[in-house]
């Protein structure tokens, strides 16, 4: 059997050896309870605090505004929930191509008669139409809440959040936006960037699954999602997951540090299967704004429907590639992706690309030549 080729890695990422060394020792020698009081415990509590330290520096945070859960979703039901049920936002502004951990709760809080909910438009390659963001939260008085993702996990792409900020600070409304798919991989300076809440997730970035990052700015007070032990500084009750916090915040270092690098050796594997995909399969589009403001992690492609190419994700992975065809968090499901359905896409087949520092051109190479023997 051929060795896999990964290319989904918006979905997961593998997590990196150096990490790995770095999250050891918790698992082992280093094992205590940080809230016990005795060396056991003060040693995981110090290695929680000196996470918290170095994420913060990272973000451009305060330590006392960086809060760690179970992952991206966690943290944005946390500040979607805050926001309306303590904060007193009773209208929520979104988009038809959020994430579902936003979607799904933006739609419980609307069903169940806590918030209004409106979608602001898309302009037709998919970004946010931010004037008609602005002439929303214009429109009416109501305390209002908008949760817009930085970048999206099935086109890549990047809203311009620094002014978006601007116009939420503008209009008195709160902002959370939604960086999984940029911490880690896009440099973001919370100074810079006027947001309540923004979020992560450690597995988007050689890190480990099962840690996440919630920002809550210091002037945006609110309870905790979860009771219990008051733990996280009373915010987040529940014995916190050492070593995943120790590997978050070893991942985000090494991602910082290396980031001008990996941003231009993966941005020339995406650009290479761009460029493949054109020369060698006919009638291939693009989802998405692939050449302008988009993530270099990751390429929406849309291949003409054929008996063959229905079944194109599966047909890939009996070949041991691994891709797909949006959302990891919505696959298996039969309605296919709300992403590419609100762009009005949905005559091609569309399958997602995205890569890490351990691709190659040569998995492109053996990629494009399978594509073109099934399509």
């Amino acid at each position: 059997m051929s060795a896999r080729i990964y290319f989904d890695n918006a979905a997961t990422t593998p997590l990196d050896p150096i990490v790995l060394a770095e999250m050891m020792p918790f698992f082992t020698e280093h094992f205590g309870n940080p809230s016990s009081i005795y060396s056991y415990g003060r040693e995981t509590r110090i290695a929680i605090e000196k996470a918290r330290k170095s994420v913060a520096k990272i973000l451009h945070a305060h330590p006392s505004e960086i809060f760690f859960t179970s992952g991206g979703t966690e943290s944005s039901n946390t500040a979607i929930f805050a926001s309306v049920r303590m904060l007193g936002c009773k209208r929520i502004i979104s988009s038809a191509i959020e994430h579902h951990a936003t979607l799904h709760t933006c739609s419980f809080l609307e069903k169940a008669g806590e918030a209004e909910l409106e979608f602001v438009e898309l302009l037709p390659n998919g970004h946010i139409n931010l004037t008609d963001l602005e002439k929303k939260l214009k429109a009416s008085p109501i305390k209002t809440l908008v949760t817009l993702m930085h970048a999206n996990n099935e086109i890549g792409n990047i809203t311009n959040i620094e002014q978006v900020g601007e116009i939420c600070k503008k209009y008195n409304a709160l902002f959370h936006t939604d960086t999984v798919q940029t911490v880690g991989h896009f440099p973001i300076n919370l100074k810079e960037i006027k947001a309540d809440f923004i979020t992560g997730a450690g597995h988007k970035f050689h890190g480990p699954k099962g840690v996440g990052l919630l920002y809550i700015n210091a002037e945006t007070r609110i309870q905790p999602f979860i009771h219990g032990g008051g733990q996280e500084r009373n915010m987040r009750a529940g014995t916190e997951n050492v070593y995943g916090i120790v590997g978050f915040a070893k991942a985000l270092e090494m991602a910082t540090l290396n980031h001008d690098q990996d941003k231009d050796y993966i941005s020339g594997i995406k650009h290479y299967l761009k460029n493949s995909l054109v020369e060698k399969i006919q009638g291939v589009i693009f989802n998405g704004d692939p050449e302008g403001d988009s993530l270099y992690t990751l390429l929406s492609v849309g291949f003409p429907i054929t008996e063959k190419s229905e079944m194109l994700l599966f047909n890939l992975d009996i070949r041991n590639i691994c891709a797909s065809g949006g959302s990891a968090c919505s696959s298996g499901t039969e309605q296919g992706s709300h992403v590419i359905r609100s762009l009005g896409k949905s005559n091609h087949v569309t399958v997602r690309f995205s890569f890490s520092k351990y691709n190659t051109k040569e998995e492109v190479d053996l990629l494009v030549e399978a594509l073109a023997e099934l399509i």
